[in-house]
């Protein structure tokens, strides 16, 4: 326990903390105004601060308390014909995935991590979706990429999100099946990182000086989703991703 306090006070004295409560923030707000962006905005930058076997499990255990915060309200509106299937298949992707996070360079896995949100964000800035219809093994395929990608990298949204969000369903049932979503695979990707012992003194310090942010953040932009408009939403969460990205990449 004393090397826990030590790690806990310690951490006011880094930049790195600063940063990673100033990104964690503006990710909160996102989550709770959209559904989504905690994962996409805070893997490639506490990655790049602290390094992938540090900042993902941090990240990880900050989305079990924004899933568990956000769940209860969302269960009722989402389609969980579509969710849970896309959710099994990622709970048992997850671990495969974890095992990348525990044998990778971690310089190599911080790269990938930017590029790969880089990546996102330009798909979304293109407006390409996927517009087919959600037959049973495309969702279990959409579910197993994003569980690898929880497991390895923090973020399992870019290919749910970009699935998810070309349908019919107004904005509100997006949200919902998001959240039902991330709700599922955040219970299970915690696991994986448990047994590595990745949840370190240092690791659950980082999180008692951010969960207090993330929390606040999460519930304010929760609060906005019923006053902005959901246009004003997409040019501010685009610069933030391209961001994000690039700040993993060039550090």
């Amino acid at each position: 326990m004393s090397d826990f306090l030590a790690a806990v006070l310690a951490l006011p004295g880094s930049w790195q903390l600063w940063a990673a409560l100033f990104a964690t923030a503006i990710a909160g707000l996102m989550r709770g105004y959209a559904g989504f962006g905690t994962a996409i905005i805070l893997a490639p930058v506490y990655s790049a601060l602290w390094e992938p076997r540090a900042g993902v499990p941090v990240l990880l255990l900050l989305e079990l308390v924004v899933s568990i915060q956000l769940l209860p309200r969302a269960f009722k509106d989402a389609d969980r014909r579509v969710i849970l299937p896309i959710g099994g298949a990622a709970c048992l992707a997850t671990p495969i995935g974890t095992f990348v996070l525990l044998a990778a360079d971690p310089d190599l896995l911080r790269r990938f991590i930017g590029g790969f949100v880089l990546v996102f964000g330009a798909l979304l800035m293109s407006g390409w979706r996927y517009h087919g219809t959600r037959p049973l093994p495309l969702n279990v395929a959409v579910g197993t990429s994003a569980g690898l990608l929880k497991g390895a990298t923090g973020m399992s949204g870019p290919p749910v999100i970009l699935y998810l969000l070309s349908g019919p369903e107004e904005a509100r049932q997006h949200r919902a099946n998001l959240i039902l979503f991330f709700g599922l695979i955040a219970i299970v990707s915690v696991l994986g990182p448990a047994l590595g012992g990745l949840f370190t003194w240092a690791v659950l310090a980082k999180v008692v000086w951010i969960l207090p942010i993330q929390m606040l953040c999460v519930r304010i932009g929760a609060g906005l989703f019923h006053v902005v408009p959901i246009r004003l939403y997409k040019p501010f969460a685009m610069a933030v991703l391209l961001a994000s990205g690039s700040f993993a990449l060039l550090v």
